[in-house]
């Protein structure tokens, strides 16, 4: 019996410590999988699921945010590739290894208890599989233990599969008829990594392998619908493109019940090594759009998951589909993208800026555009088609009745969502002033072209001014109403900034706002940007190496005239020194002359004759003896 319970805290201890290997892990699909699992405990979903669970998981996406650089005790340990060298580590993972050799990534293989391989989103990714599937397969007589590969691939390797039956278009595929697959052209090497997948797998005892064809993935921030997502966010189309008709059947599933799929094939290790992974719904194309891969958005498939709906413990993010649930799904792709609606709202007296500042604006934060006038004709015209005269019956009066009451309710629905959206998105109400001297003079200098036709004539501006003061009064402003909201607006006195073009007015209500909580550049702006951006510093650069160059130029010419006058001036001093020397030269040279080289001369022959054995000292013993007769040497003689 202790033997028993030892084995049974083995099994545990090792069941509650699995590593799970991912590729690509700073990819959309591989991250939110990877996040998912390291927030699931091993084995949870052998457990069957309460209702009350259910409950607390509706608000499935807040799992994407919950993740730590802290392993959390019983959650799979996830490591895995990055895409790029410099992408930053997943706080979630455990070890993440980039550009390294296949010899040691298979020994970071050997390492894990799972090994997933995405191909959904890199295609370049599917060699690396099937060497990986294929290396580990070599190594199974070295495992201790059991190890699971799991192919993550695509329904587009069923996108030309012909109908179950041909009467009866509605028959959906399920896993039992993987063997009838038949795959996109786009997808061939897709179907064929899954097949040497499932090949492998059959091998061996200690090494399971299986595909997971997943359908079209949504869900955090976007996936295969983010294209569609960015398009209604930026409202730069007047609406949403589909291609075809729009009746093809997309099979879709939530990136996170996708997670979940794979989390209960490692806990439950099913028999059948085929799966699909999709959710209930049955969405056309038409029905997406309404609510960049064409590939994808094209293919017409209706497909059940019949074995992970009977089999699986799956917590579902959206079971019932894209549309049925696409309120939680915009909240969660705001909250993962940072989004942040901004609705700014400019008031002020007439000619202050007003129209100018909001186009500045809308632009700076890609806002739309909204001008009081036409706000007040669209509602004029919706209010007269209302008041239109209609003969009402005694009949009708009960209908009216219960119209007003909808109304109501409406009314107050429309409320509450405002609310709700106050609390949910940043809202800002700018308050321009500026005195009435100021705007008189601003209207005065305009141009006549701009003037004309609008209400800044002397009699209808002067008019619009006053009624402006009249209307705000110190109690009674519509900045107090948004003060009761706690929405405090921002004032400006426009007329202290003294900038004709609002310059300084728009750089400070920015600030005040902060940056644009948008998307980013698109890949193509960034690169424009990055061109610029290197353009601009190869031309920096060249005009600095052109301005050291020639200030190296004008420093080496300095030199050389510097070297030139100083040649120069040395030149005329060592003239100057030889003049002064042979000026002091001439006495010395006279009195050598006249009274010294005689003598030299005479004993020197006289030297000639006695050759004596010492001529040296004979000449100098000469010397001597002369030396009364000779006359006194010029000054400086030794």
């Amino acid at each position: 019996m202790a033997e028993e319970e030892e084995t049974a805290a083995l099994t545990e201890k090792v069941i509650r410590t699995q590593r799970v290997f991912i590729n690509l892990l700073d990819s959309y699909s591989s991250g939110n999988i990877g996040k998912f699992l390291s927030n699931c405990v091993v084995g949870a979903s052998l457990e069957e699921i309460t209702e009350e669970e259910e409950e607390e998981d509706e608000n499935k996406s807040a799992m994407l945010e919950a993740s730590s650089t802290k392993v959390k005790e019983g959650t799979f340990q996830i490591v895995g590739t990055l895409s790029k060298p410099d992408s930053p580590r997943p706080d979630f993972a455990v070890e993440t290894y980039s550009a390294i050799s296949r010899e040691d990534l298979l020994m970071r293989l050997l390492e894990c208890d799972v090994i997933i391989y995405n191909i959904t989103e890199s295609s370049q990714q599917m060699e690396e599989a099937i060497w990986a599937v294929s290396a580990l397969s070599e190594e199974v007589s070295h495992f201790e233990k059991r190890k699971l590969f799991i192919l993550l691939s695509t329904v587009m390797t069923w996108a030309r599969s012909k109908a179950l039956d041909p009467e009866d278009s509605e028959v959906p595929f399920t896993e039992e008829d993987y063997r009838r697959r038949k795959s996109h052209p786009n997808f061939l090497d897709h179907i064929n990594a899954e097949k040497m997948v499932l090949k492998f797998g059959k091998k061996a005892r200690k090494f399971a392998a299986y595909v997971v064809a997943a359908g079209l993935q949504y869900g955090a921030e976007g996936g295969m619908l983010h294209t569609f997502f960015k398009m209604a966010w930026l409202g730069e189309i007047p609406a949403l493109p589909v291609f075809g008709d729009g009746t093809n059947v997309i099979p879709t599933i939530h990136v996170l019940d996708l997670a979940g799929v794979i989390q209960n094939v490692i806990d439950h290790v099913p028999k059948p090594h085929y799966l699909v992974a999709v959710d209930e719904s049955v969405h056309t194309l038409e029905d997406i759009v309404k609510q960049d891969c064409l590939d994808h958005l094209l293919v017409n498939l209706r497909m059940e998951a019949l074995f992970v709906k009977e089999n699986f413990n799956i917590r579902w993010a959206a079971q019932t589909g894209f549309v049925e649930n696409i309120n939680t799904i915009l909240k969660e792709y705001k909250q993962s993208r940072g989004l942040m609606p901004i609705k700014i709202c400019i008031l002020g007296p007439p000619a202050v800026g007003k129209s100018s500042i909001a186009k500045e604006l809308a632009n700076y934060y890609k806002l739309h555009h909204i001008q009081l006038k036409d706000v007040i004709s669209e509602a004029i015209a919706k209010l007269e088609a209302i008041v239109a005269p209609n003969d009402v019956g005694e009949g009708e009066e009960e209908v009216e009745e219960e119209e007003e009451e909808e109304n109501v309710e409406d009314a107050q629905e429309l409320l509450d969502g405002i609310k709700e959206s106050m609390e949910q998105n940043a809202e800002f109400v700018c308050a321009l002033d500026a005195s009435d001297e100021f705007l008189k003079e601003r209207v005065i200098n305009l141009p006549e072209s701009i003037v004309a036709g609008t209400h800044y004539s002397q009699d209808r501006f002067l008019r619009a001014l006053s009624n402006y003061r009249d209307i705000n009064i110190d109690d009674e402003t519509v900045f107090n109403y948004f003060d009761e909201l706690e929405i405090h607006p921002i004032h400006i006195d426009v007329g202290k900034l003294e900038d004709a073009q609002n310059r300084l007015a728009i750089k400070q209500l920015i600030k005040e706002i902060g940056e644009p909580r948008n998307y980013g550049l698109t890949d193509e702006e960034k690169a424009e940007e990055e061109r610029k951006a290197a353009e601009e510093r190869l031309a920096r650069e060249a005009a600095e190496e052109a301005e050291r160059e020639h200030q190296e130029a004008v420093e080496m010419a300095e030199k050389i005239a510097r070297w030139e006058e100083w040649n120069k001036r040395l030149e005329e001093v060592k003239r100057e020194e030889r003049e002064l020397l042979e000026a002091q030269s001439i006495p010395l040279r006279n009195y050598l002359m006249t009274y010294v080289m005689p003598t030299l001369i005479q004993g020197l022959n006289e030297c000639c004759n006695v050759r004596p054995e010492d001529p040296v000292d004979f000449l100098v013993g000469m010397q001597w003896h002369n030396l009364g007769l000779l006359q006194p040497p010029p000054p400086g003689f030794k």
